[in-house]
């Protein structure tokens, strides 16, 4: 399992509803059609932050949906929303735990 976290620092906080609301509608319904898909998840960490963390089987899918994200971007009006490039960081993972009745699909919760 790998999992690719994006880190937006200078986002339009206005926006973040917006943003969130886009995700759900757009971005995720193309992301989870990638091979590989396993999870995906945006955080609000406030002071302009978002965070990204999507989970796939392999490197190369991981990798796909930094492309597929930036993309996306730039065709869903949002670049002076988030007009800085994320920070990634991207890599296997090395724990991971989940309860024993975890949910079989994807959610994504945005606040």
């Amino acid at each position: 399992m790998y999992a690719t976290i994006r880190r937006y620092e200078g986002t339009d906080k206005a926006r973040s509803e917006e943003i969130g609301s886009k995700v759900t509608e757009s971005l995720l319904p193309s992301i989870s059609k990638l091979p590989g898909f396993s999870g995906y998840f945006m955080i609000d960490g406030g002071d302009g932050v978002l965070t990204s963390v999507g989970l796939f089987e392999t490197s190369d899918q991981a990798h796909a949906s930094t492309r597929l994200a930036a993309t996306w971007i730039r065709e869903a009006g949002l670049v002076d929303a988030l007009p800085n490039t994320p920070t990634i960081t991207a890599g296997p993972l090395i724990a991971q735990g989940r309860p024993a009745a975890a949910p079989a699909k994807p959610v994504l919760v945005v606040a």
